[in-house]
C-alpha cells in the first residue's frame, strides 16, 4: 500500500455504513446507505460510492453521488429514506443497483453502464402479473437486498427483517417478516420468477440457535459454495452461513466481526463488551488468497451517523472463517508504525468505568451522558472537521490496536475539555501495568501534554485511561 490506512477507513467527515464491497475489473467500490452527521434517523443523504484499486486498499476515492432519492417515482418529494443498498453485474454487462426505502414496503432497482453510475431507475421487483412485492397480503416484508448473479446467469435475490411483532403493515398491507428469503428474477433483474421463501426462520435451529436471522442480507459465491452473510438477533455481529446451493441447505458458520468483540475470550454478555454496540450491516470481499469482512461502527451516541470499517479474515485449511478481532488496523493488514501521530478517531475500544451500553432505542434518553462516544466539529460533510473522542471521564479508556514499537521513549497526547487528572498508557486493558502516566490539567481549548514511557519493543495494543476530575476530549497522540 502506498500509506498506512486505518478504520474507519474513509475520512472522517464521511459517514457510511452498511457497507456492501465489490470487486469489478481492477478495482474495489463500497456500496452503502448514506448516515449524515448528527442526523435523527437513518440514512438521509443520497447514495455515494468510493472506490480503491484492489491492489492498494489504502487508496479510496470518492466516485461522487450515483442515486438520488427523488429519482425513484413513487419517492419524488424525496421524503423517504434509502436503504442498504447492493449491487451487482448483470449477464448483459450493465450494473444493477438495488434498494429498498426505509419501511415503505417495496424494493427498487436503478441501472448504470459503469460501477459508480450515474444509475438510473428501472422499476420495482414485481410478480409476473405486475403486482409489485410487498404489494400483496402476506408478502415477506422487502428488506436489504442481497443479489447474486450465479455463475449458470440465474438470479438470486435475498432479503428480509425481523421483529419480534408477526407483521408490519404498510400502505395499509399486513406484510410477513418471518425471516431471511430468497427467490429467483428472471433475466430483467426485475420480474420474480420463483415464489419467495424463507430460508432463515426468525426462530433459531440447529446451529444457528443464539445466532438467527436479523437483516442484513448479503451472498457471495467461492468455488461452488454459496456464502450467505447477515445481521444475527443480536445486531452487533455479523455472522455466515454456507450451502452447495443458493437457495436453501445453509449451515450456520460463526460469527464473522461483532462490535465489542463478544463471543471472543469468553465474552458472552454484553456487559463485558469491549466498545459500544449498536447494529451492524457489511459483507465480505475477496482478492486473491485475502478476504475480508466490512461492517459499521456507531458515532455520536446514536445509530444514525454510522461509519465504514473492515477487518481481514482468517481462513482455516477447511474453509472455516475464524471471528475477526475489531482493530485500529484494519485493512493495513498489519500493525501500524509505532512512531509518529495518530488520530483518537481510530480507537477501536472505547468504554467507561460502568462498562459499554448500546447506541440504539434501548438506551433511555441521558443513560449514556457520561460514557465517551466518537464526534466532530463542523457540519456533515464538512472536510476541515475534527472528529475526535469526546466525554472521557473517570476511569473512561480509550484502546488502539496494534503498534509495531521499537525505541519508544515518549508519548504526547492532544486534549480539550476541562479536567484535571492524570492520562495513564498501559499495554493491557486491565491496567495492571502503567507504562505512562501523563499529568493533564484542562481549561476548555485544546492543549498537548507528554510523558516518559517504559517499553519494550514488539507488537502492542495501547489503552489510554484517565483518572481524575472534569472531562476530556481525545483528539491525537504522538509516538517519540
Amino acid at each position: 500500500m502506498k500509506t498506512q490506512t486505518f478504520n474507519p477507513y474513509l475520512p472522517s467527515w464521511e459517514y457510511i455504513p452498511d457497507g456492501e464491497p465489490r470487486l469489478f475489473g481492477d478495482r474495489v467500490y463500497v456500496y452503502g446507505s448514506h448516515d449524515r452527521f448528527n442526523a435523527p434517523i437513518f440514512c438521509m443523504n443520497d447514495y455515494v460510492c468510493w472506490s480503491a484499486p484492489k491492489d492498494d486498499l489504502s487508496d479510496w476515492r470518492y466516485e461522487g453521488v450515483i442515486y438520488r432519492k427523488n429519482q425513484d417515482p413513487k419517492n419524488k418529494l424525496g421524503l423517504r429514506l434509502l436503504f442498504a443498498p447492493d449491487v451487482v453485474q448483470g449477464t448483459d454487462g450493465l450494473f444493477y443497483l438495488y434498494y429498498a426505502f426505509d419501511f415503505m414496503g417495496i424494493m427498487g432497482v436503478a441501472v448504470s453502464e459503469t460501477p459508480v453510475g450515474p444509475f438510473q431507475f428501472l422499476g420495482h421487483i414485481q410478480y409476473p402479473d405486475g403486482t409489485l412485492w410487498g404489494r400483496r397480503k402476506g408478502d415477506q416484508f422487502p428488506f436489504d437486498p442481497g443479489v447474486l448473479v450465479d455463475d449458470d446467469g440465474r438470479v438470486w435475490l435475498y432479503s428480509g427483517f425481523y421483529t419480534p411483532t408477526p407483521a408490519i403493515v404498510t400502505g395499509g398491507i399486513q406484510l410477513k417478516n418471518d425471516g431471511g428469503t430468497v427467490m429467483e428474477l428472471e433475466k430483467d433483474m426485475l420480474t420474480i420468477k420463483t415464489e419467495p421463501k424463507v430460508i432463515f426462520p426468525k426462530e433459531g435451529l440447529g446451529s444457528f440457535r443464539n445466532h438467527e436471522f436479523f437483516e442484513a442480507s448479503s451472498i457471495r459465491k467461492d468455488g461452488d459454495r454459496y456464502i450467505f452473510v447477515y445481521s444475527s438477533r443480536h445486531n452487533h455481529e455479523l455472522c455466515y452461513a454456507v450451502s452447495d446451493r443458493p437457495d436453501g441447505g445453509f449451515r450456520y458458520g460463526g460469527t464473522l466481526v461483532s462490535l465489542g468483540d463478544l463471543f471472543m475470550d469468553g465474552r458472552e454478555e454484553e456487559k463485558d463488551g469491549l466498545n459500544y454496540l449498536g447494529n451492524t450491516h457489511g459483507g465480505m470481499l475477496n482478492i486473491g488468497d485475502d478476504w475480508y469482512i466490512f461492517y459499521h461502527r456507531q458515532t455520536n451516541r446514536h445509530s444514525y451517523s454510522r461509519q465504514a470499517c473492515a477487518e481481514k479474515l482468517i481462513r482455516t485449511p477447511d474453509g472455516h472463517f475464524l471471528q475477526a478481532e475489531v482493530t485500529s488496523c484494519g485493512l493495513n493488514g498489519k500493525p501500524l508504525e509505532g512512531k509518529g501521530r495518530y488520530e483518537a478517531r481510530i480507537a477501536c475500544n472505547l468504554w467507561s468505568k460502568d462498562g459499554v451500553g448500546r447506541y440504539d432505542g434501548s438506551n433511555p434518553k441521558g443513560r449514556l451522558k457520561n460514557h465517551p462516544y466518537f464526534t466532530q466539529s463542523g457540519k456533515d460533510r464538512e472536510k476541515d472537521g475534527d472528529q475526535f473522542i469526546a466525554n472521557i471521564r473517570d476511569g473512561s479508556v480509550a484502546g488502539f490496536k496494534y503498534f509495531v514499537l521499537s525505541d519508544l521513549r515518549r508519548i504526547e497526547v492532544a486534549l480539550s475539555g476541562s479536567a484535571e487528572g492524570v492520562m495513564e498508557l498501559s499495554f493491557t486493558p486491565d491496567f495492571s501495568v502503567i507504562n505512562s502516566v501523563i499529568v493533564v490539567r484542562l481549561e476548555g481549548k485544546q492543549k498537548s501534554f507528554s510523558g516518559n514511557v517504559s517499553a519494550d519493543d514488539g507488537v502492542k495494543p495501547l489503552y489510554f485511561r484517565f483518572c481524575g476530575q472534569g472531562y476530556v476530549n481525545f483528539h491525537s497522540f504522538e509516538l517519540k
